[in-house]
């Protein structure tokens, strides 16, 4: 692999040993007080609004469960706060619910709709797109009281009018793609997934990573030190962006 470019495909899956989260002490916090959120725009969204030092954190798909419980852990015991965008079809979600629901309640972690199996939704009918984001939709209600409206993470980023009209429809009005990434839908090193999080952990930036291979859960300890060092504050979306009232 050469350089960290922003991901558009998911790269093969592959076999691997389950990792645990390094220890690491508890050091992110909620937002500042007062912090304004920002009325959604009206388009796909890549990064937070306007300055700042915020820095949103989103993990996508949860294709590995104990991946998917080594980051519960992490924002446990740290108090980062995260985005998931969840793969409703995964089990890794249910198996870790009594840890992720308490997070989720509080407001600490946000989940939004990554579609049931993970399809590239340019390649359904409007009515296949829509049977994808409603069976999460029904999922993320029944297991964590949420239903993650209004935002969406189009798999590989696959989009078109269509499916953003069928998503709408839904609630999910808001597609929420991303600036950078942390290359890890697929299994990579711990030193490149370290080289992509150096070059994308920046201001206002909305990163995407992958619960789906255990090298992340080893590096917890360096991504903490490289947005300490970088002065930024994890945020989840909620955080910052106001959605309208339904």
């Amino acid at each position: 692999m050469t350089g960290c470019a922003p991901e558009t495909t998911a790269a093969p899956q592959e076999e691997a040993s389950s990792g645990a989260p390094s220890t690491v002490p508890r050091i992110f916090g909620p937002p500042p007080p007062g912090v304004t959120r920002t009325p959604i725009p009206a388009a796909p969204i890549t990064r937070l609004p306007g300055p700042g030092r915020h820095l949103a954190l989103t993990v996508d798909d949860g294709a590995d469960a104990d991946v998917v419980g080594a980051y519960a852990r992490f924002a446990h015991d740290t108090g980062a706060r995260l985005t998931f965008f969840v793969t409703g079809s995964y089990d890794g979600w249910t198996a870790h619910r009594d840890t992720l629901r308490p997070l989720v309640d509080s407001g600490q972690v946000q989940l939004g709709n990554h579609t049931w199996s993970h399809p590239a939704l340019t390649s359904l009918s409007s009515r296949g797109v829509a049977n994808e984001l409603k069976r999460t939709k029904d999922f993320l209600w029944q297991t964590f009281g949420v239903d993650g409206t209004p935002y969406y993470r189009p798999p590989f980023g696959y989009r078109n009018a269509a499916v953003d009209a069928a998503a709408a429809d839904l609630g999910y009005t808001v597609p929420t793609m991303w600036q950078g990434s942390l290359s890890d839908s697929g299994l990579i090193t711990e030193q490149y997934l370290l080289d992509c999080a150096r070059k994308y952990l920046r201001e206002q930036a909305i990163v995407i990573g992958h619960a789906n291979h255990p090298p992340v859960t080893r590096v917890y300890g360096q991504l903490t030190e490289i947005i300490r060092s970088r002065n930024l504050q994890l945020v989840t979306l909620n955080d910052v962006l106001e959605a309208p009232r339904r």
